[in-house]
């Protein structure tokens, strides 16, 4: 459903050789006002692409202030009341938090192994979230079930316990977010069941 901004990703060659370039993690739609980026171009950013919010929050991304103006606009809020009320996040401020909360330092392209990972009760976790479960898949949280996350969708509906210590991959201000209003955009096989 959408793609997503890390940088430019790219050698000279057009082959990955980086994880990600910068703090500016961003979650865009897939086509906005007939621009056109190729994949692989040196020096300019490397479109990666997402199911849907509930992967791109999970990555450690945000909603873009440009083509998803309303989506960014409810994320931020969201942030701020959650953080500490007051006048509207700034972008940078969001970035900053979602940057010390998605990775520990490294080098690569392979970074699985510096995701920051985190505990939460499984009833305090909002719609939209995504966790490990206990098969050590990536688990969407619904209301009354989990499903888990395949290239193709959401799939394997279980029960979703009320109690119990989780590990969570989306990163805590997107939570937040979640939990105080933001409504991700969530694919079909997750809304559809």
């Amino acid at each position: 459903m959408f793609t997503g901004n890390r940088g430019c990703l790219v050698d000279r060659t057009g082959e990955v050789v980086r994880h990600h370039r910068g703090s500016l993690w961003i979650t865009c739609l897939t086509s906005y006002r007939d621009w056109k980026a190729p994949l692989d171009a040196v020096g300019r950013w490397t479109p990666i692409f997402f199911l849907d919010d509930a992967v791109s929050l999970a990555a450690g991304h945000r909603p873009c202030g440009l083509c998803r103006r309303d989506a960014y606009r409810s994320y931020r809020d969201a942030v701020t009341v959650a953080a500490r009320g007051g006048g509207p996040m700034r972008a940078d401020e969001l970035d900053r938090r979602l940057n010390t909360e998605r990775l520990r330092r490294g080098r690569g392209v392979a970074r699985a192994g510096d995701r920051i990972e985190w505990r939460a009760d499984l009833s305090s976790l909002p719609t939209g979230t995504v966790l490990v479960g206990d098969d050590e898949e990536a688990r969407l949280v619904l209301d009354d079930r989990l499903l888990r996350f395949t290239f193709e969708g959401w799939v394997e509906p279980i029960e979703r316990e009320r109690r119990g210590t989780v590990r969570v991959l989306t990163p805590p201000t997107s939570v937040a977010a979640l939990a105080h209003g933001f409504r991700p955009e969530l694919h079909a096989s997750a809304v559809a069941r």
